[in-house]
């Protein structure tokens, strides 16, 4: 028994590994803009696409996660934007995953072919991006999934299905009461489909570092993180090489 547990890697605690998986987001950088899925480099990272409703929060989550200003770009005019924009995410200047932050849908003043082409575009890349690590959906809990989150909920079940990792985050949770936040949660559960479901408040900084967290799991696989865990606990920090 004493032999067993001595042997175990010491746990670490979930404070500790989402200060980690908050660092290791912060080092989120511009890589690539593509509006359609051919036009996309081929990284062959681990990759988490962001996608949502226009309004339900994506940009203000992605900055708020990668502690970043201005790295998704909200526009005045929702909708607006049709590109597919990659950033890179590594420490020491590696990138070892990929954050895809696919452009809002839903917004009624953007002509009718631009969002059947858009819809296009997002539906061949859910479905068919080999690198495609997980999903995360902003929605607002306040209007709870809508019928066009329900349509992409079908276009990547049978990848969830197959272990594609989903989360849904409800952002803006700070405008919920606690009664309020539990039964939005609630509702979400069931309409996931598999998925993870959490509160999001990028003002409170609710649930925060618990999504970092989930990402930083998704694109590591467990021997990778107990490496990064030994590497740390092994080694002192050491300034990159000049030049």
């Amino acid at each position: 028994m004493h032999g067993d547990a001595a042997s175990k890697p010491p746990a670490v605690s979930a404070a500790a590994e989402g200060r980690a998986a908050m660092g290791w987001l912060h080092t989120a950088h511009f890589l690539s803009s593509a509006p359609q899925l051919e036009h996309l480099p081929p990284l062959g990272l681990p990759e988490i696409a962001f996608v949502g409703r226009s309004n339900a929060g994506k940009s203000t989550a992605i900055n708020t996660l990668t502690q970043q200003k201005r790295l998704a770009f909200a526009s005045k005019t929702p909708g607006r934007t049709q590109h597919i924009n990659l950033f890179g995410v590594g420490k020491g200047q590696v990138d070892d995953a990929v954050l895809a932050d696919l452009p809002g849908y839903g917004y009624a003043a953007v002509p009718r072919e631009a969002k059947l082409r858009w819809q296009r575009v997002m539906g061949n890349y859910l479905v068919t991006r080999e690198t495609l690590a997980g999903v995360v959906l902003m929605v607002d809990p306040r209007l709870g999934l809508t019928e066009l989150d329900e349509i992409l909920l079908d276009v990547i079940r049978p990848r969830v299905e197959q272990g594609l990792n989903f989360l849904v985050l409800l952002t803006k949770a700070d405008k919920l009461t606690r009664s309020e936040g539990a039964k939005a949660l609630s509702i979400a559960r069931l309409q996931a489909g598999g998925g993870e479901v959490r509160l999001f408040s990028a003002l409170k900084r609710q649930g925060v570092e618990e999504a970092a967290r989930l990402l930083w799991q998704w694109t590591h696989p467990p021997h990778d993180q107990a490496e990064a865990r030994n590497a740390q606990d092994a080694e002192p920090p050491t300034p990159p090489a000049a030049g």
